[in-house]
Order: structure tokens, then sequence, then C-alpha cells
């Protein structure tokens, strides 16, 4: 199985993974890279998933399913582009030989669903759209912060080596905010360096992996003393009164 981001939009990946013959695509924001690569690798396109509805995720559906026949797989809450197979945590989706179960993730918005895999002599594979990135994780626009933490928890709890295919190249952005919550974290300053060279020459930073992401991700981290007081010290009231996910969250919000 081969596993690529293939940039969209301003900095959108859609994932695509092919066996050399059918592909599945993920949160397709836009039908030309898919009908591209497509054409490129000789592939026909057997899936699409669907994290949630927003139209950087959606945009390329229709289009890819007129040109492909693919079938689609979406959230079961969330207004989607019909017609769409809808899912809720728990089910499964064969697809290219490959078991995907279902795992419900509000936060970012209410319905957001993330798919996990654990393909036979390779890494697990998470595609989680927009709720978890490398080191962050999406704005709350619809849910809670409640409901953020515990969809986080969920993935958290995945296997070491899980792979993890988010939507969106914000990792050097993030890490500046990590810095600045945890400064003296040996693994994130190296894990810095380590994604500025990438995106010098171009290169994606994606996919990270789960267990990089508990030792670096200050959203993964607030449990742990040096996050929890590094928000205590930014805003003390806000840390009585909402809790330090939250407060973390908000912080980030604003961070400049």
């Amino acid at each position: 199985m081969t596993l690529t981001p293939l940039p969209a939009l301003t900095d959108n990946y859609i994932w695509i993974l092919h066996n050399g013959r059918e592909a599945l695509v993920v949160d397709p924001g836009e039908a030309q890279p898919v009908l591209e690569a497509l054409e490129r690798e000789s592939l026909t396109l057997h899936s699409i998933l669907v994290t949630h509805h927003h139209g950087d995720h959606t945009g390329g559906v229709q289009v890819l399913r007129e040109a492909t026949s693919a079938k689609v797989y979406g959230p079961a809450h969330e207004k989607m582009p019909e017609p769409i197979t809808r899912l809720v945590e728990g089910d499964r989706v064969n697809a290219l030989g490959l078991e995907f179960i279902v795992i419900d993730v509000p936060g970012h918005t209410a319905g957001h669903i993330a798919f996990f895999a654990e393909p036979r002599g390779a890494h697990p594979i998470l595609f989680c759209g927009d709720t978890l990135f490398s080191a962050g994780c999406g704005r709350l626009f619809e849910g809670t912060p409640a409901q953020m933490l515990d969809s986080l928890q969920k993935l958290s709890s995945l296997p070491d080596d899980t792979r993890l295919c988010c939507t969106h190249e914000y990792t050097l952005s993030n890490l500046r905010f990590a810095l600045a919550v945890e400064p003296s974290n040996q693994a994130l300053v190296d894990y810095d360096v380590h994604c500025r060279a990438l995106r010098t020459v171009g290169t994606p930073t994606l996919p990270s992996n789960l267990l990089l992401e508990r030792n670096i991700n200050p959203f993964l981290r607030t449990h742990l003393s040096s996050v929890a007081d590094a928000v205590q010290s930014h805003d003390a009231v806000g840390v009585a009164s909402a809790g330090v996910f939250a407060t973390l969250r908000q912080w980030k919000n604003t961070f400049q």
C-alpha cells in the first residue's frame, strides 16, 4: 500500500491510499489533485472517506463521484453531499482489503468522525480530519472543550506506531505555540528542527505518529505538570473557571 498526501487548496492535504490498481481518498476538498493522481498512477478510485462537513474537505466529492462512481462514506449526523453511506462509531468500512473502524470524535464539528485501520505488515493508519494535528488540535467550531478532550484521548489511546494522517500542513505554526507552552521539552525542540528542514525543501511534515505526538503535542499533554503549570501561568482565571484544556485551546486561538 502506498500512502501519499496530495496538496490541495491553500494548506490542505487529500490523503490517497492505493495498492497500485485501486485507490481510496480522504477529505477531497477539490477534485483536480485526485484526478491527476489517478491518471498519473493509472488507478481506479474505489472509495471516498469524509471526516466532516466543511467545504475544504467535501468540495471535490461530487465531481469525483460523477467521474469515477466511487462510493462515498461519511459522518451520520452532518450535512453531506448525497448519496453517501452514513457512519457512526463502531461501524466498519471495507476498502482495498482493509477494514476501517469508525471513531466518533466531536469537537471541531459536532459529528466529526475518524477512520482507523491496521494493515497487515504495516503501521496502523488514522485519518482524523481536523481533530488532531501534529503538535496541535482543531478549533472548537461546534463542540465543547470536554468533547474535544474526550475525542483526543480516544485517538491518543491508539497504538504508538499509528500513522497520524491529518488534513492540514499546520505543523510549523503549531510547533511555535507548543514551544511557548513547553520551551524546555527537548523532544519538541528536536521535532521543530526536523520539521523546519522538511518544509524548507517542500516536503510534508505528515504523517506523524502517535508516540511522537504524546511527547510533543500540548493538547495530548494537559495532564502533565509542565503543560498545566504553563497554562496556569498564562491564565490562572481561565484554568479556574474552564480547566486546563479549555484554557490551552483559548490561548492557542489568540496566540501570535
